[in-house]
């Protein structure tokens, strides 16, 4: 996943099927690399974290992502593939997230992950500078945030300042 993208809006999903798609097609590796977006990050994320806890998903999501790219023809290196920093910061968001949210469908759940300060691109630079969030280091291995700790009701606060 390129943190360097413009933002990008994406369509909601349709309904829990559609969600279950990208989950499983993740799983099995055969979902197209094309559409391993930011999107398709967070509802499997948020599934890991749903199922397994927040510590066990980041573990993993560490393991399985290596192994989708590696499926996909995407190199685990220092400048593309699996990103630890980043993988398990949305891990935290996710478990952040639905601490604050009632039990909802499985794409009403992962719509609103998508949707909210949580699960904003750009809600990460929040917590890290891009000059520590985009080294080696942070991509090999978790590096705790360089800005500020990370606190969720300053990350709502944060998202809402920038709208």
């Amino acid at each position: 996943m390129s943190m360097e993208t413009p933002a990008r809006s994406f369509a909601p999903f349709d309904d829990d099927e559609a969600v279950r798609a990208v989950i499983g097609g993740f799983l099995t590796r055969t979902l197209p690399a094309a559409a391993w977006s930011h999107q398709a990050h967070l509802a499997v994320g948020l599934w890991h974290v749903e199922t397994a806890g927040e510590q066990a998903a980041g573990d993993l999501l560490a393991e399985r992502i290596r192994r989708y790219n590696e499926a996909v023809g995407t190199p685990n290196n220092d400048m593309r593939g699996y990103h630890d920093t980043v993988t398990r910061y949305y891990a935290w968001a996710a478990a952040r997230y639905l601490e604050t949210v009632a039990p909802l469908p499985l794409a009403a759940r992962t719509n609103g992950f998508v949707e909210s300060p949580f699960g904003a691109k750009q809600g990460i630079f929040h917590f890290w500078s891009r000059d520590v969030l985009f080294s080696a280091a942070a991509r090999r291995a978790y590096l705790p945030p360089d800005l500020r700790p990370l606190d969720a009701a300053e990350l709502g606060a944060a998202m809402a300042a920038l709208t």
